[in-house]
């Protein structure tokens, strides 16, 4: 995932160094404090930008990593590599999310297509 690589990249040699400041932290994610990143100080930042983007629905852990794997697919991913990424010892676990992909395609198709 060439994109996951640069985005990164830039974040460490922009962002990361600027939140600290010249200090020293072993941790990857940091704050605005240059402190490690807290898994509630991620929830907040995600709970921000759900609240931004007009979502409603209680976002969870699992409805981002449902989403994760529907848009992984929706964009090409295979389903192998999906299985591996949410860490699904089953390929069957992971079949799961091909349905909804499938489902979602065909609902916008019924939605769009002007004999539907």
């Amino acid at each position: 995932y060439e994109r996951a690589v640069e985005v990164l990249r830039a974040y460490l040699e922009n962002g990361r160094a600027k939140l600290l400041c010249g200090r020293d932290e072993i941790a990857l994610f940091v704050n605005h404090r240059g402190r490690p990143l807290t898994r509630q100080g991620l929830w907040l930042i995600v709970k921000e930008y759900a609240a931004a983007a007009g979502i409603e629905r209680r976002v969870t852990p699992h409805v981002l990593r449902h989403s994760f794997a529907t848009h992984m697919l929706d964009g090409g991913a295979g389903l192998r590599e999906v299985q591996e990424l949410l860490g699904h010892s089953n390929i069957s676990s992971t079949q799961i999310y091909t349905e909804v992909s499938t489902r979602r395609k065909r609902e916008a198709y019924d939605q769009a297509h002007p004999r539907a």
